[in-house]
């Protein structure tokens, strides 16, 4: 599928007819705008007739899916990873600069007075995921004449989800009424005793898995420990057993999903016209259609996908990368106690994220060195060279903010188009 913008800038409908597309470019009537998707610009005055295009959106936490459909087939499918590093890089900035306070050096003085939060506040990483599913629906009305946009809103009843059977006052009386904290229930629930060796003295309670690792402070993640058994653990001396990992539960992302959705909703309504649906009815439509639970899938269906339109042969896989990092000291020196003044930026013109070609194989800079070996890899982190020299690089396309790789999907029905049965594959 190759997309298509006018001499205008406003996109028309995509073609497949990639021998009228060559011939184009061959004469200098069109120019490539992007390599993924593929999509060209036309250079003369032509017809902006196009056909209406429905968005669909699968909000997610960690992987947003998105699909675009017309009146006979999907023109647009696409899966994103969206970035988990935010609160990470917060909290590492805090710490910079509370230490640079502490030294006679330059600093910021703390402020005070900007405690009051607006209103419609969220935190910065969920207001990042917000930003980025708005972007990368901006990304695909620049490329498709996009005429309404569907959401999924999911709100999830995590009390329920631990508790099926809750219900009316059950949601005020949980497990832990009469308790004034939960380290106290934890206690209560031990019986005053280690959960691992059931010795009794001076207990601890210890996260499970970190919160610095996404582990919540709910009762499944906490354990109750002794001093000395505590201090093992931080050690790496004792394991914490399987059975009890096995126990977590962790609701972030499904917490994540469900604050933020009417935020999406919010802020496309003041581009697009915007439509909602819910969970329970995309679950329905895509078990009529018989189509495996994927993001993009769900998109398909909650864009008012059907038996009677064409899937997509080809889809994206998508990343947010970080394209800037003005920190101007690292947390961590090198050897010598030397901290790195600034890192490497660019090297023989080729930078971080750059798309680029070794060997016949399409790959993304992950590494550089200023020796001029680059460490290359598919957009997912699969490795295609760990030291590949410049010389045999061949540069496609500079990095970008997000990033899209294809994949070619075939399905049985492709298959039996072709003469080939699902069996021989």
């Amino acid at each position: 599928m190759v997309y298509v913008i006018s001499k205008e800038g406003k996109p028309l409908m995509p073609t497949k007819r990639h021998g009228k597309v060559r011939k184009l470019l061959k004469q200098g009537l069109a120019k490539v705008v992007r390599r993924e998707p593929f999509t060209i610009q036309l250079l003369y005055d032509t017809t902006t007739y196009t056909q209406p295009v429905t968005v669909g959106v699968d909000i997610g936490s960690k992987v947003a899916g998105i699909s675009a459909i017309t009146e006979k087939e999907e023109v647009f499918s696409a899966e994103v990873e969206l970035r988990q590093d935010i609160k990470k890089l917060l909290l590492e900035r805090r710490e910079l600069r509370r230490a640079r306070r502490y030294r006679k050096t330059r600093y910021r003085k703390p402020r005070f007075l900007n405690r009051r939060k607006p209103e419609g506040w969220l935190a910065p990483s969920l207001q990042w995921k917000v930003d980025a599913h708005f972007r990368f629906v901006n990304f695909v009305a620049k490329i498709l004449p996009v005429t309404k946009v569907v959401v999924e809103i999911a709100l999830f009843d995590i009390h329920k989800v631990v508790n099926p059977e809750v219900e009316g006052k059950g949601y005020q009386e949980g497990p832990q009424k009469g308790f004034w904290d939960i380290r106290e229930f934890c206690l209560w629930r031990a019986g005053y005793k280690s959960e691992l060796s059931g010795k009794k003295g001076v207990l601890e309670v210890h996260h499970i898995i970190p919160q610095s690792q996404g582990g919540p402070d709910n009762p499944s993640n906490l354990i109750v420990l002794t001093v000395e058994e505590h201090k093992a653990v931080h050690e790496g001396k004792l394991k914490i057993p399987e059975s009890k990992l096995a126990k977590v539960k962790i609701f972030k992302d499904a917490s994540h999903v469900s604050t933020i959705g009417w935020h999406i909703v919010n802020k496309l309504k003041q581009q697009y016209d915007v439509e909602i649906t819910y969970g329970s009815i995309t679950k329905q439509k895509r078990k009529e259609i018989e189509l495996q639970k994927t993001h993009r899938n769900d998109a398909f269906v909650i864009a008012g996908g059907n038996k009677n339109i064409k899937r997509a042969d080809e889809w994206y896989f998508g990343k947010f990368f970080r394209r800037q990092n003005r920190s101007l000291h690292k947390t961590n020196p090198i050897k010598g106690g030397k901290r790195p003044v600034s890192t490497i930026k660019e090297v023989k013109g080729f930078r971080k994220f750059d798309r680029v070609l070794y060997n016949g194989q399409v790959g993304i800079i992950y590494g550089l060195r200023s020796t001029g070996y680059f460490d290359i890899r598919i957009l997912s982190g699969e490795k295609i060279h760990s030291s590949a020299k410049w010389s045999d690089l061949k540069l496609l396309e500079k990095a970008k903010t997000l990033m899209l790789e294809r994949r070619v999907q075939r399905t049985c029905l492709h298959l039996a188009e072709d003469g080939v049965s699902c069996a021989e594959v």
